[in-house]
């Protein structure tokens, strides 16, 4: 993996987009995640900072732009600052990502 890259599935499991790797690789190889647009083929594609990820799961959508790669799978709060949500417009204004309610597809 070049610097600066991250497995995709390792990402989704950092932001808690799956509570384990296994099910994070699922997603991807089932063909719920787009990279910038496109189908992501293998779980261990390498994103980057900047990269738009969208997540299509049965029960919610979720399109996000990588911030961090993150080193670790943390808390909430912590999974929560390696994305901005991109999919739900922020209706009372306020540009605080800690202010957003957690829309994490956690319960995969």
């Amino acid at each position: 993996m070049k610097a600066g890259q991250l497995r995709l599935d390792k990402w989704l499991w950092f932001a808690r987009f799956a509570r384990t790797r296994s099910l994070a690789a699922r997603l991807v190889g089932d063909g719920h995640v787009r990279i910038n647009g496109k189908r992501a083929e293998a779980p261990a594609k390498g994103v980057c900072v900047g990269d738009v990820v969208t997540v299509a799961a049965a029960h919610a959508t979720m399109s996000v732009r990588i911030l961090a790669l993150g080193e670790r799978r943390g808390p909430a709060p912590e999974a929560r600052r390696l994305y901005a949500d991109l999919s739900a417009p922020d209706a009372a204004g306020d540009s605080n990502p800690d202010a957003s309610p957690d829309h994490s597809l956690e319960s995969l």
